[in-house]
């Protein structure tokens, strides 16, 4: 496993990357995965997870949005940015992905926050083959009502959701309901017992690396199944 660390331009922001490489090239795709609200590209989920991807084969890059990037080089915490902003920055990291991994096809991945604005621009015509969302915020919590979904009906790649039944961003009935207006493919994974991050409560009797090894054992059969090679 390889890794190379660089800066992006993003409109005139500075974004800084990295991307994975696996040992070996085993996949046709590559991953562009996006941290969620509390997060960042070296958070040590969004490092495992990059990590995990690439042992199974994936090249796999991870960026920080603006905000992220202005708190850590100042020194403290910030909200998200606006949603053109995140936009934005996504789109430049798809490009400084695309640039480097040449005709690998390119996944949008993410974590909430992340998975939320994958979808948006894939929505929009960003180009991507598929899409793999980690913990999907389909609306705040105990704000049902909210939806995150009007998009999807404009979705056309194949989606992977990967969901906690304890996860309170998104109620498993109203998520399978949008998911009936998904203008694509949509596959609906469900982790039994664990919450937004994928933590399980301790009397479930597995644990959170089981629970961990088996989201990524799931991105990489879902992957071998929408794209067979």
């Amino acid at each position: 496993m390889s890794s190379e660390r660089f800066v992006f331009a993003a409109g005139e922001r500075e974004l800084s990357g990295e991307l994975v490489r696996p040992e070996r090239d085993t996949r046709a795709s590559a991953l562009l995965l996006a941290h969620g609200a509390g997060y960042h590209l070296d958070s040590p989920w969004m490092v495992a997870l990059g990590a995990g991807l690439a042992a199974r084969g994936f090249a796999v890059m991870r960026f920080n949005y603006p905000y992220r990037e202005r708190a850590l080089r100042e020194g403290k915490g910030g909200a998200p940015d606006r949603t053109p902003v995140l936009e934005q920055a996504h789109c430049a990291a798809r490009a400084a992905l695309a640039e480097r991994v040449g005709a690998q096809r390119i996944l949008l991945a993410g974590k909430s926050l992340g998975a939320r604005v994958s979808t948006l621009v894939a929505a929009k015509g960003e180009p991507c083959a598929g899409l793999v969302l980690f913990g999907y915020p389909l609306h705040p919590p105990r704000e049902p009502a909210k939806l995150r979904s009007e998009h999807f009906p404009a979705l056309a790649q194949p989606a992977l959701f990967l969901q906690g039944t304890r996860d309170e961003f998104a109620e498993l009935e109203l998520l399978r309901a949008a998911l009936a207006r998904y203008g694509g493919r949509a596959t609906l994974e469900v982790i039994e017992g664990a919450d937004h991050g994928f933590a399980l409560l301790k009397r479930s009797g597995r644990t959170d690396e089981q629970v961990f090894e088996g989201l990524l054992d799931r991105v990489a059969r879902w992957e071998a199944e929408e794209f067979p090679r």
